[in-house]
């Protein structure tokens, strides 16, 4: 029953699919652009949707993190309508060429950018994501299915309907932003065996889920397993700067995978730096473990093990240890990090290029808050996720990211001999 229910999704998705890639660039834009429109002028109806989320949420004992990210405002609405705007203005991969080489025969080879084909998110208490995904997918000239959790089941068909009305309104098929509107896991499960119509799959959530889907399906994942993001405080750091970039990365929002999770200090400057720091986290109600060299300036901090690192909170707790040397630090960060985003504070640029070559993460900052770890901020538009994976894609996944190449070839009569 699930089987052919999830064929069912996975074949229509497909199909409406070749008729996005089809499109032309300023067809598209057109669409988005309505879809921005949309999403302003019906507020009420999506909030309600979320109301509905929110008080199940509630009611469920989800925790603050899985609420922040569930809850939604005008504002969040507007800031997924202005991403939509933006990825308008992006240039549209699709159809891009680029040179590989003419061969001595006269053979000219290049390569053409082309849409993956059908993506299928799946993801917990995130229902921006619906708005983001359907509308990067749609620009890169994909076909999405999108299977929230059943905690943003009401907020995520308010927006999809929306989507969808926009898209009918030109034309295309509403079947290339599909919402799953049934959230069992048996569903799931099959449509994770679709392996003749959905091309990749992109899990957004818990480590849980992301292993769980992994584990389960026979179609290419792009993973991110976690958030495990350091700021390290070099021997060489302007102070001040290190100061503001580590209370932004920890306590402007803490329940996105883009928050600290870590705070590296050299010792050189720890004397200096932490009576600072542990100011500021006390007056934020930062919860702070830390090793046995840093525990002391911390009022009420835990005692770190070595096993204990490694975590990542989601929420005002953060693990603080002090290095003898840069090279302690890049061993920490490989050994701790999850090759999410990683960030240096320092004046002295070679040892910031250093960092940024060294460092094997997605993104490798200097002197910036990780909370730039984003689609929109690093100038994608909206970000479909963020791979850790390094196949095909690292770090957060913008249009170019939803495109694969393949090879055209011109010739003028040529056979091989």
């Amino acid at each position: 029953m699930m089987m052919a229910k999830a064929k069912e999704y996975a074949v229509a998705a497909a199909k409406a699919a070749k008729v996005v890639a089809g499109l032309t660039t300023e067809q598209k834009n057109a669409v988005l652009t309505d879809m921005a429109k949309a999403l302003r002028a019906n507020h009420g109806a999506i909030l309600k949707g979320n109301e509905s989320d929110m008080a199940n949420g509630r009611d469920k004992g989800l925790d603050d993190a899985m609420l922040d990210r569930l809850q939604l405002t005008p504002e969040r609405i507007d800031a997924m309508a202005d991403a939509i705007d933006f990825l308008v203005t992006l240039p549209d991969p699709v159809g891009e060429k680029r040179p590989v080489e003419v061969r001595p025969n006269g053979i000219k080879v290049e390569k053409m950018r082309i849409p993956l084909g059908v993506v299928c998110m799946i993801y917990e208490a995130r229902p921006n994501v619906t708005a983001d995904a359907g509308a990067l997918c749609f620009k890169s000239g994909n076909g999405v299915i999108l299977r929230g959790g059943r905690e943003a089941l009401s907020s995520s068909l308010a927006i999809a309907k929306v989507l969808g009305e926009a898209l009918q309104k030109h034309g295309v098929p509403g079947e290339a932003i599909t919402v799953i509107d049934d959230p069992d896991r048996e569903l799931m499960l099959a449509l994770l065996k679709q392996t003749d119509d959905i091309d990749l799959v992109i899990p957004r959530g818990g480590e849980g889920l992301i292993r769980f889907v992994t584990e389960q399906s026979r179609i290419p994942v792009i993973q991110h397993f976690k958030g495990v993001c350091h700021l390290y405080v070099d021997k060489d750091a302007d102070l001040d700067k290190a100061f503001n970039i580590l209370i932004n990365g920890k306590t402007q929002r803490t329940g996105v995978c883009n928050a600290l999770e870590g705070l590296l200090v050299h010792q050189d400057v720890a004397e200096t730096f932490l009576p600072r720091v542990a100011k500021a986290f006390s007056d934020k109600g930062v919860k702070v473990h830390a090793d046995s060299a840093t525990v002391n300036y911390f009022d009420g901090a835990d005692l770190m093990s070595e096993s204990d690192y490694g975590q990542e909170y989601l929420a005002l707790e953060i693990a603080v240890r002090q290095v003898a040397s840069f090279d302690a630090a890049l061993e920490h960060i490989a050994r701790f990090g999850s090759k999410h985003t990683e960030v240096i504070v320092t004046e002295n640029q070679t040892t910031a290029d250093a960092f940024q070559a060294r460092v094997d993460s997605a993104v490798v900052m200097a002197n910036a808050s990780s909370r730039f770890s984003d689609g929109g901020e690093l100038g994608l538009g909206a970000e479909i996720g963020i791979s850790t994976s390094k196949l095909h894609a690292y770090g957060p996944m913008g249009l170019e990211a939803l495109t694969t190449e393949k090879f055209v070839v011109t010739g003028t009569g040529q056979v091989r001999e």
